[in-house]
C-alpha cells in the first residue's frame, strides 16, 4: 500500500452489526444502520474536502464497534501506538488497523501492559492527557509514558468517571484550549487552558488546520462560540454514532507526518 502525502486519515466503514455496539453511559437506542452508512460517507467526504485524503481499514461485519477506529491506534508524530482495548469484543479490532498502518510504512509499537483505548488519549502540543477510565488503566498509561518520554512527550493521567473515554468529555481547539461539557468533566484543573461549552456534542472537535474544526451538527451554540473565536466550523451529522457514545474524533485517526 502506498501512503498518500500527509496529512491523511485512517477510517473504517461501519459494520453491518453496528446496532450491537457497546453502550455504557447511555440508554440503548435503535440504530439506523443505513443512515449510519450515509453519515459515515458524509464524514469521510468532509475530511477529504478539507484536504485530508482517507485510507480505509478493511471493514469487518463481526466487529460492531470497529467504525470507531480511533480506539485502535494513536499517532505520535511518525510513531503509531497500537492499543489494547479492555473489552474482549473490541480487542480484535486492532488487527486490521495494525496491518494497514504497517502497510503504510509507519513505525509501530504495541501497548502490552494493561489496557488502553485511543479515545482516552488527548494530545495538546507535546503534552499527552491519558484518561483513566473503564477502558484504560494505570499500567497502560505507565507504559505509554515510558514509550513517549524519549520522544519528548509528557504524559499526564486524568481520572474519568462520568464518560466512556477522556475524549467523550474533552477535546482541544487548534490553539490548545481544552473544551469540555461540564456535566461529564470530572475536574478541569489538569488542563492549562479550559473552556466550557454549552452542549455535550460541542465538546468534541477534530482539528483540520490551525483555523478549522470539524464538529457535530448537534451543537449550534457551541459552533457559534467557535466562530466568534475566529474559527471556521465544518459541521457533520453523526447522530447514529452518537447513540453509541461516539463522536467526531472516534471515526478517524489523523496522520500528520
Amino acid at each position: 500500500m502506498t501512503a498518500p502525502a500527509a496529512p491523511y486519515a485512517l477510517v473504517r466503514p461501519p459494520a453491518a452489526s453496528l446496532a450491537d455496539g457497546i453502550v455504557t453511559f447511555l440508554e440503548r437506542q435503535p440504530i439506523d444502520v443505513a443512515l449510519a452508512g450515509a453519515q459515515w460517507a458524509g464524514y469521510v467526504a468532509a475530511l477529504e474536502s478539507a484536504g485530508w485524503p482517507t485510507v480505509v481499514v478493511e471493514p469487518d461485519d463481526t466487529l460492531p464497534d470497529s467504525v470507531f477506529v480511533e480506539d485502535t491506534v494513536v499517532m505520535f508524530g511518525d510513531l503509531a501506538v497500537l492499543t489494547n482495548p479492555a473489552k474482549p469484543t473490541r480487542n480484535p479490532e486492532v488487527t486490521a488497523t495494525a496491518r494497514t498502518v504497517r502497510e503504510l510504512g509507519i513505525e509501530t509499537v504495541a501497548i502490552t501492559e494493561g489496557t488502553l483505548d485511543g479515545g482516552d488519549i488527548l494530545k495538546v502540543g507535546d503534552r499527552v492527557y491519558a484518561g483513566l477510565t473503564g477502558t484504560t488503566n494505570a499500567a497502560a498509561v505507565d507504559q505509554l509514558r515510558d514509550l513517549l518520554a524519549p520522544r519528548g512527550w509528557t504524559v499526564t493521567a486524568v481520572p474519568v468517571t462520568k464518560a466512556l473515554h477522556l475524549k467523550s468529555a474533552v477535546t482541544a481547539l487548534p490553539d490548545g484550549t481544552v473544551i469540555g461539557y461540564g456535566p461529564v468533566v470530572d475536574d478541569p484543573s489538569p488542563f492549562e487552558d479550559y473552556l466550557e461549552v454549552p452542549e455535550e456534542p460541542g465538546a468534541h472537535v477534530v482539528v483540520l488546520d490551525e483555523g478549522t474544526v470539524l464538529m457535530s451538527s448537534r451543537a449550534p451554540r457551541t459552533a457559534e462560540m467557535f466562530r466568534l473565536r475566529g474559527l471556521k466550523v465544518v459541521s457533520v451529522d453523526i447522530s447514529e454514532f452518537e447513540k453509541l457514545e461516539g463522536c467526531v474524533t472516534c471515526l478517524s485517526v489523523r496522520v500528520r507526518q
